[in-house]
């Protein structure tokens, strides 16, 4: 197949639906030769943060000299945003190349793989035949019957926190979603837990007994916090001074957490210098998560997609703009998202909002969206389509804040660079 066709294999494979549970993506991987078993992983999952905590940590992997692989959903712009190697998204050949050989395997299933699954499976054949050292894997969804839950002995298994979201596939108390969340931890195998809620680090601490799992708790205090739209300056009580190039208050608690797992990972043997980890850090980049496009005129995107994302994005907001509805908002959600909780949280915050539905079956309509925002007396007005969202957003001469699903982030971005270039 040609990327072309990869393409169009995915979608036919997204019709599918979404379907919890291990065996097809355990017989497509030992149909591929195991490629999962011939890199070290470390396996990341959590409701908040999973995405940035990868990012960073392989970003110090990278620096580190270290040949790493990273795959994290959803794809920003195109599919190649699954797989990096060494930092870098892979290419076109790459890509086509890798699913051919999942899709000669998968098509002779019986009980035929899904979308994810298939990114999955092709995420580790990729990997393996890029001969990476470490590959950062990012759970799609919950932990323990997740696509990517097929590694037997991980190099280090992090959750990163458990919130409420996905309450339809893992349950609606914190302690039934810890329990999916728990299920990366493997025998034997060191867990990093990030959470800090006493239910959540119970449910997994137990689980983490039962596995006879080294079980590891965040030590690393932040300190000194100076954040600008330019980048966060910070003190940590393990590493000294540090910069984070990724913008959002919530980045310094992120970065503690990765700071926790370089040091377990020097622990099993890896090296990490003290300068590796801050060229990581000051260097990481990722799409989506409170990036700051333009200067002038300020745009910036941000994928909260749950209300305890929003609620710190919302703070992270009022810390670089105030409190007197100083921002102009481009907004798309996902109709199974708490929805009716934002416009609360970002009632201080917005002059206007203008609402779009972004380009997944999932989505919920720009006008519903709109009169979710109007009824709690923000103004707010649907539009057909992102630009139209963005080329009226930008007439009002306040900043620009791109918010909500990722899914909304392609749409957003090119409709960015075709106004603004």
């Amino acid at each position: 197949m040609n990327i072309t066709e990869t393409k169009d294999y995915l979608k036919l494979a997204a019709k599918r639906g979404a379907r919890l549970g291990l065996e097809r993506v355990q017989e497509l991987v030992h149909r591929l030769g195991d490629p999962q078993k011939q890199v070290s992983v470390i396996h990341i999952s959590g409701t908040n943060g999973k995405g940035s905590v990868g990012a960073m940590l392989a970003s110090v992997l990278n620096a580190a000299g270290i040949r790493t692989g990273h795959f994290a959903t959803p794809a920003i712009l195109d599919i190649n945003d699954y797989f990096r190697i060494c930092g870098k998204t892979a290419s076109d050949e790459q890509i086509a190349e890798t699913l051919t050989a999942v899709h000669a395997q998968a098509e002779q299933m019986t009980d035929l793989p899904t979308e994810f699954e298939i990114l999955a499976a092709a995420a580790y054949l990729l990997f393996a035949k890029a001969k990476c050292e470490i590959a950062v894997i990012e759970c799609c969804l919950g932990g323990d019957t997740d696509c990517t839950n097929v590694i037997e002995q991980p190099l280090l298994s992090i959750i990163t926190n458990v919130r409420k979201d996905h309450t339809g596939f893992l349950g609606n108390t914190l302690a039934e979603i810890a329990q999916h969340k728990a299920g990366i931890i493997k025998e034997g195998r060191p867990v990093l837990c990030g959470c800090r809620n006493p239910e959540t680090v119970s449910v997994i601490r137990r689980y983490a007994e039962e596995k006879h799992a080294p079980f590891f708790s965040r030590i690393t205090q932040i300190a000194d916090i100076s954040a600008s739209l330019h980048g966060t300056d910070l003190v940590s009580s393990t590493s000294g001074e540090l910069r984070l190039s990724l913008l959002g208050l919530y980045q310094p608690d992120n970065a503690a957490l990765v700071l926790d797992a370089v040091r377990l990972l020097r622990r099993l043997g890896v090296v990490l210098p003290n300068d590796a980890v801050r060229a990581g850090l000051a260097g990481c980049k990722w799409h989506g998560r409170f990036e700051l496009l333009c200067d002038t005129p300020t745009v910036l995107f941000d994928g909260a997609h749950n209300p305890d994302g929003m609620r710190i994005t919302a703070k992270s907001l009022a810390h670089y703009f105030g409190t007197d509805r100083p921002l102009v908002f481009v907004t798309g959600v996902m109709a199974d998202k708490e929805y009716m909780e934002y416009p609360v949280l970002l009632h201080d915050l917005a002059y206007k909002i203008y609402t779009v539905q972004p380009d997944n079956p999932r989505a919920l309509s720009a006008e519903a969206l709109a009169r979710v925002y109007t009824d709690a007396g923000i103004p707010a007005a649907a539009c057909e389509s992102t630009e139209d969202a963005l080329r009226q957003a930008l007439r009002e001469g306040k900043p620009v804040i791109g918010l909500g699903s990722l899914y909304l982030y392609r749409e957003f971005y090119r409709a960015f660079r075709d106004i603004v270039g």
